[in-house]
């Protein structure tokens, strides 16, 4: 009887304890609302601060901009934990993050207004025109620096191009470019918003700037002649028909009859899922998509593969605090020792079963080894390698024009 006393007592005071527990999180998640909601009314009131006009904006330089940071993996270790991955190299991911955050710094330098002690503009990553790598090996214990500024600006979108270099035998050397396409929003993130216009100084600032006009252009024309608009060309037609030909079974008349050639992969066993429930921002968006891309890569090649290129990543919506982001990673192109993935994100909501497209990432790799060629099977798996197959070719280009 005294025992019975005893566990039911036991019981009751667990009870009691879990119950205090559950009203403390409530409170605590109360607080944490009003919190939250007291500091939107606080970034809702900035919006008396913004320009109606980017003409009562002063004009800013290039050199306002301009920011220089270090990332001392040489000297400071302790830092060395949040970069460094198990095989003793530096998490490509996080250096993606730190790009982003760096982008989103240089448009708030060009930006701001000493008059005020907050600015009234949310800046938000529109796109990753490009990231090219110069230089394959990211040493884990050299010191890093990043430089970048604005190269280009609209009436509310801000081009800003970055430079990563690594300390290295006494000297520091480069090791890739990027240029981010930001936006500016008002304060809530509802409405675009203007930015300073942007002065140049010299011959050289205007050739930048120009160079910001084609990058401008040049998106504009790749989103015209993007497949989910208009049919592939005849030289891309013939390119797929040919692919269809050479898996077609010879000792059957049937269309439907397909077989590998030698040293080929179908695209559908060249895939890798994920997914994420948090808070997302740009950078950690990014450094997401890389992983699972590099770890596709890596399935597929059977060997670590190294970044050649970033290229085109557009923000097609912003992924809101709770949603559930899946990723989807895809082998979409192969040649000699070059891997072309795509990573397509979306957002799933858990109430109404809807899927809405956030992102799209290209990412360029190469092994040291040759790889299967990539074979698709249907004509959505068709256009997905015609769209690699462009991507590739444009980093190529690229490359040959860095070197």
């Amino acid at each position: 009887m005294l025992l019975y006393l005893h566990i039911c007592y036991s019981f009751c005071r667990m009870i009691v304890l879990m119950s205090l527990l559950c009203i403390k999180c409530c409170i605590f998640s109360i607080l944490l609302y009003r919190d939250h909601q007291q500091a939107l009314a606080e970034r809702a009131s900035l919006s008396q601060y913004l320009a109606q006009s980017q003409d009562e904006l002063p004009a800013k330089t290039m050199k306002d901009s301009a920011i220089e940071a270090h990332l001392p993996l040489g000297t400071q270790p302790a830092l060395r934990e949040k970069y460094l991955n198990y095989h003793n190299s530096v998490r490509f991911g996080r250096i993606l993050e730190d790009l982003d955050s760096l982008a989103v710094l240089i448009c708030y330098s060009h930006t701001w207004n000493k008059e005020l002690k907050r600015s009234p503009l949310s800046i938000v990553t529109a796109l990753v025109d490009k990231i090219d790598m110069r230089k394959n090996i990211i040493y884990p214990d050299c010191d890093i620096k990043f430089t970048g500024h604005v190269t280009w600006g609209g009436k509310t979108s801000i081009e800003a191009k970055m430079h990563m270099s690594q300390y290295h035998d006494g000297a520091y050397t480069d090791v890739l470019d990027a240029t981010f396409v930001m936006v500016a929003r008002d304060p809530e993130n509802k409405r675009a918003a203007f930015i300073n216009p942007l002065k140049l100084e010299s011959p050289e600032e205007e050739a930048i700037f120009q160079q910001g006009e084609l990058n401008k252009t040049r998106r504009v024309e790749l989103s015209t002649a993007s497949l989910l608009k208009v049919a592939p060309t005849a030289e891309e037609r013939t390119l797929v028909h040919n692919l269809f030909l050479n898996t077609l079974d010879t000792r059957t008349v049937s269309f439907r009859s397909r077989i590998l050639s030698p040293n080929s992969v179908w695209m559908e066993d060249a895939k890798m899922k994920g997914n994420i429930f948090n808070r997302i921002f740009g950078g950690f968006l990014m450094r997401k998509a890389y992983e699972l891309s590099w770890a596709n890569a890596c399935a597929f090649a059977g060997c670590r593969p190294t970044l050649v290129a970033v290229d085109d990543i557009v923000f097609r919506k912003p992924v809101e605090i709770g949603s559930l982001l899946l990723l989807s990673s895809q082998v979409c192109y192969t040649e000699g020792m070059h891997i072309q993935v795509r990573v397509h994100t979306e957002v799933l909501d858990p109430l109404t079963r809807q899927h809405s497209t956030t992102n799209v990432f290209h990412f360029t790799f190469r092994v040291e080894k040759d790889i299967p060629a990539i074979v698709p099977q249907s004509y959505g798996e068709s256009m997905l390698y015609l769209d690699g197959k462009r991507h590739f070719d444009e980093t190529m280009r690229s490359q040959v024009a860095i070197h």
